[in-house]
């Protein structure tokens, strides 16, 4: 059966673009303070946590950017709209996440190697606050992209979440260094550098997970077992085929061939057809549109 102009309005939901900019507002302000406490306190695993922070700046801008152009309407040069640029936001912020993770190390290396003086305890109720403040952010952001299956908003959740293990780690280190004292110095900068394998792990898991809605993975087969249970309790659907669906942002795609009986008309199994599509885009399954094939049901033994 033809398909109909595509409308994702319905499922586009304008206010998961401002999700990201919470995130900016939050890591600027944790971004400043940080550095600065890092720097007067006197530890680098701050200081690489605040360079951390600028970069989940960047990262929520580029997720805002990928959401807005992903709720673009549907048009003659992009049939399918433009869903996939979500995805590409989550590539980009998992990349986001493994070059901070890189960057932190090579600094906390140099730093390990260059003598400096014991953190101040101060660092460490800074460091509290940010821990409090950005799991908080990072639970929020990802209860709002899984109950919208958005990879993009998953990943800047992630990056939040790296974020608030690496004022964890740093944390411990400073802690170490001021129970330790003279030549504890590096404590901290060891904590940012076993950081930073954390962070590393949760870009590369991100990384895989945004890559998979690119390359158009199945969805989890209990989505389709309840597309194919949908399309079955249609009235005059005798079997369901073949079934496919892609993921293209926050919506899907079906493709689904099922079986009527064929002595029907063309004009029953349109009808057919047309209300299985209906049913489909109807459950609450973020179906933006269903191509639906009519085949002649064969008897089976």
């Amino acid at each position: 059966m033809g398909r109909g102009p595509v409308d994702t309005d319905s499922f586009s939901n304008t206010s998961l673009s401002r999700v990201p900019l919470v995130g900016v507002a939050v890591n600027t302000m944790l971004a400043s303070l940080k550095i600065l406490s890092g720097v007067f306190g006197n530890s680098y695993a701050l200081i690489a946590d605040g360079i951390e922070s600028t970069a989940d700046i960047v990262t929520s801008l580029v997720v805002w950017g990928g959401l807005r152009v992903a709720e673009t309407p549907a048009n003659e040069r992009h049939p399918y709209g433009y869903g996939k640029a979500e995805a590409l936001a989550g590539v980009v912020a998992a990349l986001g996440i493994l070059v901070a993770a890189v960057v932190i190390a090579v600094q906390a290396i140099r730093e390990i190697l260059t003598p400096h003086h014991l953190p101040h305890w101060s660092t460490l109720l800074v460091l509290l606050l940010v821990v409090a403040t950005k799991e908080s952010l990072a639970r929020w952001t990802s209860r709002v992209g899984e109950k919208v299956d958005s990879v993009s908003l998953q990943a800047d959740a992630w990056h939040h979440r790296a974020d608030a293990i690496s004022s964890i780690a740093a944390f411990i280190g400073i802690s170490i260094a001021l129970v330790g004292g003279a030549g504890y110095e590096p404590a901290d900068d060891w904590a940012a550098l076993v950081a930073c394998a954390v962070i590393g792990y949760s870009g590369i898991r991100l990384l895989m997970m945004t890559s998979r809605d690119i390359l158009d993975a199945a969805p989890p087969k209990e989505t389709e077992d309840q597309v194919r249970a949908l399309a079955a309790g249609v009235l005059g659907v005798l079997a369901v085929e073949k079934c496919r669906i892609r993921k293209s942002g926050t919506v899907l795609f079906v493709e689904i061939h099922i079986e009527v009986d064929g002595g029907a008309t063309v004009d029953e199994g349109h009808r057919i057809g047309g209300v299985v599509r209906s049913v489909l885009r109807r459950a609450d399954l973020r179906i933006a549109d269903a191509f639906v094939h009519i085949e002649p049901h064969a008897q089976r033994d």
